[in-house]
């Protein structure tokens, strides 16, 4: 009888304990503690939602973390690349240190496959793939360029700009083309993705002249009747979207001919978006596009911001989770939401449309960015920058994420141009 006893006392001290262990462990798919957007935002998919540790079904690639990897020190392309900006080429310009080079991102439940730029030029044959946005979206763009003409089979010499033009910065649009593949790649300066213009001769003012120009909330860029018909489109804007480049710029908001100087950033925002929502569905040539709106990419300025002597210099390792602090700022998680909710939106009307969310990775990499040092010429007092990337760098992650969504959903153009 006493072991029968000690039995049952075992037996239900172990079902207690079983109880606890209910209680505490967070649900599957809960985010990790600290993951910054992971509470709030829909998922990437409206599909079933279910994690397999493949790369072909759905998965949330946003939430992982960084793990060291001396093969990753070998990029897919170098500073060579000469399609790089001189200011994202940090090593050429004095920077000691790679190692922001050797790190890999793992999704925790599911393996985010390594971006083949092979198979990419071979999917996109005959195909555009256009990115939109600000300057951080050109650095995407060249990161992508750079890396699919590292694998192209006569490398740089059969891949050229469209028109001719020189790859520096300049305003307005470049189309780089793979001739071997009939593939166009396509960056368009859109920092806002709506218009940014001059104040129209039908508007008048009355403050005396401290209105200089106009974000028109309803008018898409002149360009953007050339992003329509891309396979891939990809848009971004974020940065943009502050008091220093609106108000303080003299650029204030305006929808049809009325301006309004009083309307809110957030709901500004809001309406660009419904804008590039509606110009998207009423599209025909979008019924078969791959439409992708990239999240917000942070800054990391630290004991200061990027007027007022903030830093990133000295950033050699990635953050945890658990040692993350807010660089990022909570004020503009508004930004990520509106438009994971345009473009779920967009799906909900057939159309082939993603939230491309990178925010909680680029988070964790204050080591990432030129910091100070910029492109040769630039003023010793000149801000750092610690809102681009070092190219090869973190936006080659960026691309690997864009890439296991297409290879997931079946992107092929060669089935589309037959």
């Amino acid at each position: 009888m006493h072991a029968r006893h000690v039995f049952v006392s075992s037996l239900f001290l172990l079902f207690l304990l079983a109880l606890c262990l209910v209680a505490i462990l967070p649900p599957r798919g809960s985010p990790p503690p600290g993951s910054f957007f992971q509470p709030w935002l829909p998922p990437i998919s409206s599909g079933s939602g279910t994690e397999h540790d493949n790369a072909g079904s759905e998965c949330d690639y946003s939430d992982g973390r960084w793990v060291r990897d001396d093969d990753a020190g070998v990029t897919a392309y170098t500073e060579d690349c000469p399609f790089l900006d001189p200011g994202f080429q940090c090593m050429r310009n004095g920077r000691r240190d790679d190692s922001f080079r050797y790190w890999r991102w793992r999704p925790h439940r599911c393996r985010l496959p390594k971006f083949n730029a092979t198979e990419m030029l071979e999917r996109s044959r005959n195909g555009r793939i256009v990115f939109a946005g600000d300057s951080i979206g050109r650095n995407q763009w060249e990161s992508m360029v750079c890396m699919l003409a590292g694998a192209s089979p006569a490398g740089a010499s059969r891949v050229y700009e469209q028109s001719g033009k020189p790859i520096s910065r300049h305003k307005g649009y470049l189309s780089m083309v793979f001739a071997d593949y009939n593939l166009s790649v396509e960056y368009y300066r859109a920092p806002m993705v709506v218009m940014v213009d001059r104040l129209p001769t039908n508007v008048t003012s009355d403050d005396g002249g401290s209105v200089r120009g106009a974000i028109r909330l309803d008018v898409l860029p002149r360009h953007a009747n050339r992003w329509a018909g891309a396979d891939v489109l990809l848009l971004n804007t974020g940065h943009w979207w502050n008091v220093h480049k609106t108000a303080k710029a003299g650029n204030y908001f305006m929808v049809g001919n009325r301006l309004n100087k009083s309307m809110d950033i957030k709901e500004a925002f809001r309406l660009s978006l419904e804008t590039v929502k509606d110009w998207e569905l009423r599209s025909a040539q979008f019924s078969k596009s791959y439409f992708f709106f990239r999240s917000y990419s942070p800054s990391h300025y630290s004991n200061g911001t990027w007027n007022t002597g903030g830093s990133c210099a000295g950033q050699q390792d990635p953050l945890t989770t658990a040692t993350t602090t807010d660089y990022f700022g909570e004020e503009y998680s508004w930004i990520n939401a509106m438009i994971a909710k345009t473009t779920e939106g967009i799906r909900t009307h057939g159309r082939k449309a993603w939230f491309l969310n990178i925010t909680h990775m680029t988070e964790l990499r204050p080591d990432g960015h030129p910091s100070r040092h910029r492109e040769p010429g630039t003023p010793l007092d000149a801000p750092e920058d610690c809102s681009h990337w070092c190219l090869p760098g973190l936006p080659d992650a960026w691309n690997e994420v864009l890439y296991a969504h297409l290879v997931s959903i079946g992107y092929d153009t060669r089935r589309k141009h037959k």
